[in-house]
């Protein structure tokens, strides 16, 4: 089995920053971050696949986003700049135990956690 607890998640305004963890137990592949604005469809965010180090990006985020995994460590961080209004969401942490075909679906993964609330003011 896996856990994933999201935290990190807060207010801030237009053009700050935050800084989302994913601290995972259990062996995971794929880690991805999702998010959940209301009345919207879910949206991949960002992935990563630390074996590899490869690394995704929704079009909207690149550029101000960044994921990472310190090595060795089962703690997945989405570094969060230059924050927009629409960025505002529930931020979810996604894990699957083997590569993905595409690591922005949310239907490729099996493990969610409970979700983190982002809100961004202009």
């Amino acid at each position: 089995q896996v856990q994933l607890v999201e935290s990190g998640g807060g207010s801030v305004q237009a053009g700050g920053s935050l800084t989302l963890t994913c601290d995972i137990l259990g062996y995971t592949y794929t880690i991805g971050w999702f998010r959940q604005a209301p009345g919207k469809e879910r949206e991949g965010v960002a992935a990563i696949t630390p074996h590899t180090g490869n690394t995704y990006y929704a079009d909207s985020v690149k550029g101000r986003f960044t994921i990472s995994q310190v090595p060795a460590n089962s703690t997945v961080y989405l570094q969060m700049n230059t924050l927009h209004p629409e960025d505002t969401a529930i931020y979810y942490c996604a894990a699957e135990r083997k590569g993905v075909a595409n690591p922005l679906l949310g239907r490729q993964y099996t493990f969610w956690g409970q979700g983190t609330q982002v809100t961004v003011s202009s």
